[in-house]
C-alpha cells in the first residue's frame, strides 16, 4: 500500500481505475506521439544550436557531443512527422 497525501492507494483502488478505462480512451494517438516528437525534436535541436550562439567567446564550435544530440534530435523531428500522417490509431 503507498499512502499519497491523505488518500491510501492500494492495489484495489489501482485495479478499479484500470477496469474504468476502455481501449479507445487510454494512452495517445500516434499523431498525438508524432507532434510530440516532432516539436521535441525540433526545439532540442535549436536549443542545442542556440548553446553555440550564446557562448560565443569558446573556441572550437560544435563539438561531438553536440553533434551526436543534434542527430538524435532532428530524428526525433523525422519520426514524430513519419507518425503525423498515421491518424488516431492508439500508438
Amino acid at each position: 500500500m503507498v499512502i499519497l497525501g491523505r488518500q491510501r492507494f492500494t492495489v484495489w483502488a489501482a485495479e478499479s481505475i484500470l477496469r474504468g478505462m476502455d481501449a479507445e480512451s487510454a494512452g495517445i494517438t500516434k499523431r498525438q506521439l508524432g507532434l510530440l516528437l516532432l516539436v521535441g525534436g525540433l526545439v532540442g535541436f535549436c536549443a542545442i544550436l542556440a548553446v553555440d550562439i550564446v557562448d560565443v567567446g569558446r573556441e572550437g564550435g560544435i563539438g561531438p557531443a553536440q553533434t551526436v544530440a543534434l542527430i538524435a534530435m532532428a530524428l526525433a523531428a523525422l519520426v514524430g512527422l513519419s507518425l503525423l500522417p498515421l491518424g488516431d490509431a492508439p500508438a
